[in-house]
């Protein structure tokens, strides 16, 4: 793994350029996108480029790691309702072509056929990722096997309280989700991760220095050929000593 260390500015800004070189490169690329907070910054640059002409999503594919189950794409908090929000509702891209899991209705089957759906596509060129408190990486909480693909997961307490910041509160928060496997996760060609903030430093320190194994599921990224972690100061500080 390779590690970048800045501001959020400046790590948001060194992943957008690296999704723009992508694109240009290639025009047809198939990106894997995350939601939450981490990357909301990467999407504000992204989105910049688009209007100033520096990129075009007109022939991307996108496939997103994982969506909540019970929320439907038009809820405020699905990640769906997220990805039009921050970033597709701004860009010259083919909705049709942006692919996030299910939360209602047929989730299970289309969670089933979601890797063939990659596969299908040629498979993702490049997959941001975020980082939960517990080292989770989309919603494969600690314990999850290594070899899953993608799958409807029951969320750790940590994640569920770690997520109620964004609901009314702790009930309203569902307690299952659809998300891309760790192997599903290992398939992309590049991956990127972002953390920021004291609330991510010990993942960050189980991501460099735990034991490879389960109960740490982002340990699992050591073995990927081309990974590159950006984090700031504060997500660093329990490794940057050692």
């Amino acid at each position: 793994m390779k590690v970048h260390v800045g501001t959020n500015e400046e790590i948001s800004k060194l992943i957008a350029d690296e999704f723009i070189k992508q694109i240009n490169t290639k025009p047809d690329s198939v990106l894997g996108l995350a939601t939450g907070t981490s990357p909301l910054l990467v999407y504000s640059n992204l989105i910049k480029a688009n209007k100033e002409g520096k990129v075009s999503f007109k022939n991307v594919t996108t496939f997103n790691l994982d969506e909540y189950i019970g929320l439907d794409g038009t809820h405020e908090q699905s990640y769906r309702y997220f990805m039009n929000v921050k970033l597709f509702d701004h860009i010259d891209i083919d909705k049709s072509k942006t692919h996030v899991l299910k939360g209602v209705d047929d989730y299970e089957d289309y969670a089933k056929k979601y890797d063939d759906l990659i596969l299908k596509s040629g498979g993702i060129d490049l997959l941001i990722l975020g980082i939960g408190s517990d080292g989770h990486i989309g919603f494969n909480e600690p314990g999850t096997p290594f070899d899953s693909l993608t799958h409807i997961a029951d969320l750790a307490q940590s994640t569920i309280i770690d997520n109620s910041r964004l609901f009314n509160n702790v009930d309203e928060v569902p307690k299952k989700a659809a998300t891309m496997g760790l192997k599903s996760i290992m398939n992309a060609k590049k991956i990127v991760l972002i953390a920021t903030g004291k609330n991510k430093a010990n993942a960050i320190k189980d991501l460099f220095l735990g034991e490879k194994n389960e109960k740490i599921p982002c340990s699992i990224l050591r073995d990927h050929k081309d990974c590159t972690i950006y984090v700031d100061d504060d997500a660093y500080s329990l490794v940057k000593n050692k």
